[in-house]
């Protein structure tokens, strides 16, 4: 039976980006983030920040990194395009037959894809690990070959996300990776601890079997929703279609770009593993607390803004597509410029109170907050990115992110080999690295969409920017008034006191940041106070 659900909008002109769409997707990813959170503080607590979860992070990374390439990278991106496309244009039931005949391509590709990588984890391994021992690589190779069928399930996820996403639903997809956390923490934790109670090597079995069981949550609580609107999948070999044609073009120049980043993943990796123990952990363990707020700000307007940029630019709306897009970006820098300088000022009390538990020592502690230091550096510009790229691929200029990206590959190897063997930077050198590419990556996309567009909002931008200079001013004030009083003695401090002064800190750096940006006047700050004001009567 069809859904009572409402069909998916055409583009009208009046169309704008859906923040209220984003914030769920905010709140959602902010679930999911804690849940992440919670999951590696579980993993710490019981196998440390060496030898071991060096070994389960380098084998997750491997299916992971495929995973963000193929499944939710370039044929996500190419696949939401043209479903949002062909849904406008022909109808839904002409989008769900491009759903059956992506889906099945999908499984029998990524399927090959597994046993390929199956096949060859050892070399995947030393790619990623060029100072492992042998014991070491041998253990990373045994799980990645585990968790490599995760590839496929969280690729379906992907797709089934992305239909729901071009149907303007956005809370349930982004909350179904808060399942994988769960599914994985449970599932993890139980098995590893049956298999090895002292949580030694073959606990982190354990963990490999925990994140497949998660992978299929992921999948599985998104299902229903999608049933609700009709869909029913049946496969489909017909791939001799325009519309397959197009995604499969798109996914090209994707790939390329998407490839770059992995390949800056790569090389991180191998840099890190030269390290000793402990390196690949401490960036990881940093880079997640990033994640915060670039899952929350920067994937939430990026998800939003996709599926209607591609509409409008189906439609022809040129003038709605550059006011959305330079909207878009100015909410993304409005939160995520104060996010980065609360991690940069407090990251080392924020990484205690976090991670300081059982086997995660305080030499952990110190190198994690380092490397959090130098990837917030990176923070604004990592989260505009998401944005700004998916605006490329609405326009079918897909070729443009791939260049640079390629270019940005370049910069990342020198960046890393300068950092890590001539300067010594150690782990903090890499997580630098990340971040100048990344803020170089979206200085040259930006100029050249500001060229594509031929004005790009730019004074809107600089009045944003120096009122948020100011709202920040008084939060970084905050941040080090509380630093040098509530949390000066921080490594030394009992949890909760510790705890209790870093939520204090935190707490009224954030108040007095909206307090004056609200005072400033700034648009972008009513527009988001309007939607909370909206779900707060609603609840």
């Amino acid at each position: 039976m069809p859904s009572s659900e409402p069909s998916a909008p055409a583009s009208a002109p009046g169309e704008k980006l859906n923040t209220r769409g984003a914030i769920l997707i905010a709140i959602a990813v902010l679930c999911s983030r804690v849940l992440g959170l919670v999951r590696l503080i579980v993993f710490g607590a019981l196998f440390g920040g060496g030898r071991l979860m060096d070994a389960y992070i380098t084998a997750f990374r491997i299916p992971n990194l495929l995973r963000d390439l193929v499944g939710e990278g370039a044929l996500s991106t190419a696949f939401v395009t043209t479903f949002s496309k062909t849904l406008l244009r022909e109808g839904e039931q002409s989008a769900w037959q491009l759903a059956n005949k992506v889906l099945t391509l999908a499984v029998i590709g990524i399927s090959a894809l597994v046993l390929l990588g199956i096949a060859l984890a050892p070399w995947l391994v030393a790619m990623l690990g060029w100072g492992f021992s042998p014991a070491k690589a041998a253990l990373t190779v045994e799980l990645a070959r585990i968790m490599y069928p995760f590839i496929l399930i969280v690729s379906l996820a992907a797709l089934v996300m992305g239909m729901l996403n071009a149907r303007n639903v956005f809370g349930l997809p982004a909350l179904a990776s808060s399942f994988f956390n769960l599914g994985t923490i449970i599932a993890g934790a139980g098995l590893g601890w049956w298999l090895d109670p002292h949580f030694g090597p073959k606990a982190t079995v354990g963990l490999a079997i925990g994140t497949l069981i998660g992978g299929l949550l992921q999948l599985g609580v998104q299902i229903p929703r999608l049933r609700r609107f009709g869909y029913r999948f049946r496969p489909d070999f017909r791939w001799r279609d325009s519309r397959v044609k197009a995604i499969l073009l798109i996914m090209g120049p994707s790939l390329i770009a998407a490839s770059s980043v992995q390949v800056n993943v790569v090389v991180n990796s191998g840099f890190a593993s030269l390290l000793g123990n402990g390196p690949i952990t401490w960036l990881q363990y940093a880079f997640r607390l990033m994640q915060f707020p670039l899952g929350m700000f920067g994937v939430a307007f990026g998800t939003v803004a996709l599926p209607m940029l591609a509409r409008m630019a189906a439609a022809g709306n040129h003038e709605g597509f550059r006011t959305e897009l330079a909207r878009g970006l100015r909410l993304v820098l409005l939160l995520t410029v104060p996010a980065a300088i609360g991690l940069i000022m407090l990251a080392g009390p924020i990484v205690s109170v976090l991670y300081q538990h059982g086997r995660f020592s305080a030499h952990d502690v110190l190198e994690t907050a380092s490397a959090l230091r130098m990837y917030a550096i990176g923070l604004c510009a990592y989260a505009a990115l998401k944005v700004l790229v998916n605006a490329f691929y609405a326009i079918d200029r897909r070729k443009t992110p791939m260049m640079v990206s390629l270019c940005a590959m370049g910069l990342n190897v020198l960046l890393c080999w300068l950092t890590t063997l001539r300067l010594h930077w150690g782990p903090q050198g890499l997580a630098f690295s990340t971040a100048c590419v990344a803020t170089v990556n979206f200085v040259v996309l930006y100029a050249l969409m500001r060229r594509h567009l031929g004005r790009f909002e730019s004074r809107a931008m600089l009045t944003l920017l120096a009122r948020l200079g100011v709202a920040c001013a008084v939060l970084a004030l905050i941040c080090w008034g509380g630093s040098s009083t509530l949390l000066a003695n921080w490594p030394g401090e009992a949890f909760w006191p510790k705890l209790g002064g870093l939520l204090l800190v935190i707490v009224t750096s954030i108040g007095a940041f909206f307090a004056c940006a609200m005072l400033l006047g700034i648009e972008e700050m009513h527009d988001i106070a309007q939607v909370v004001k909206r779900k707060l009567r609603v609840a």
